[in-house]
């Protein structure tokens, strides 16, 4: 019997009502936002609380045809591609660079690696402006794909999850496995990664999530809005169209509900994962 079956008629009715209120809180916000995208700019600001409308339009989602002069599959194609490159490439160097400090934590330089990322999750992004432009700059990745998708790759979140997964595995499966000839590498695909697979997933899912909606890198990066990102042209549509709200929402549901559906779809899974990474596998 759970502890909430265990509380009286009346304890039971508030924490009902009380979790009731708090998810409508945070649910409302979302269902405005698609409820007015189908609204014009007009009953918006007359209504601003109504969920209804007294006209049904699309006509903002047929604005969104077009945006700034570009299609938006352009920057839709952008988003799928950035974040997706960015995602596999992050979840490989953040398994790989932990297992490392993990295994050789007495390396010259690998204590220092892992307190940078410790560092970088505290570190403010808008600090990073001028270093990340002109090293981009330098390196000829400015306003490039490339550019963005390898400072999208740095995870300092996924990075401390697969180190608390690898340090609650036993290293007497490792020896074991070196002493019969296994190699680092062989050694880490046939057993650590099996192992990590719950882990695997959830940076997987982790890192697409942040990814997808991540904009300062790529408005950062970027030179033309030929590598804007769906985000990114949500974060400039009140300044390249004026305010029309009914383009904005129409726009942020387009943003919002794919990566959305995502989490509704893993969010189980993502949790086991979280769980994986804190206690031993």
């Amino acid at each position: 019997m759970s502890t909430l079956e265990k509380t009286n008629p009346i304890q039971r009715t508030f924490a009902y009502f009380f979790s009731i209120v708090v998810s409508i809180t945070f649910i409302f916000p979302f269902v405005w936002m698609i409820a007015s995208s189908f609204k014009t700019t007009r009953e918006i600001l007359q209504y601003p609380l109504r969920l209804t409308a007294e006209r049904f339009t699309i006509v903002a989602y047929e604005s969104l045809v077009r945006i700034a002069g570009n299609p938006i599959g352009l920057y839709l194609y952008n988003s799928i591609v950035i974040v997706g490159f960015a995602t596999l490439l992050a979840t490989a160097v953040t398994s790989l660079g932990a297992y490392a400090i993990w295994r050789k934590p007495r390396l010259p330089l690998f204590g220092l690696i892992e307190k940078m990322f410790l560092v970088s999750i505290m570190y403010p992004y808008i600090l990073l402006l001028m270093p990340v432009y002109v090293i981009m700059f330098r390196i000829g990745l400015l306003g490039t794909r490339v550019g963005i998708i390898l400072f999208l790759t740095l995870g300092p979140v996924q990075y401390f999850l697969f180190r608390e997964f690898f340090a609650k595995i036993p290293k007497e499966l490792i020896e074991s496995a070196q002493i019969d000839g296994a190699r680092e590498i062989q050694t880490f695909a046939s057993i650590v990664v099996p192992m990590a697979r719950p882990v695997f997933l959830t940076v997987l899912l982790l890192s697409f999530i942040l990814n997808w909606e991540n904009w300062f890198p790529v408005l950062v990066i970027s030179t033309s809005m030929k590598t804007y990102t769906l985000p990114v042209v949500l974060f400039n549509f009140d300044s390249q169209l004026e305010v029309n709200f009914p383009e904005i929402m129409a726009l942020a549901a387009v943003v919002s509900v794919p990566i959305m559906i995502v989490f509704f779809l893993t969010q189980r899974r993502v949790m086991d994962g979280f769980a994986a990474g804190s206690v031993k596998g």
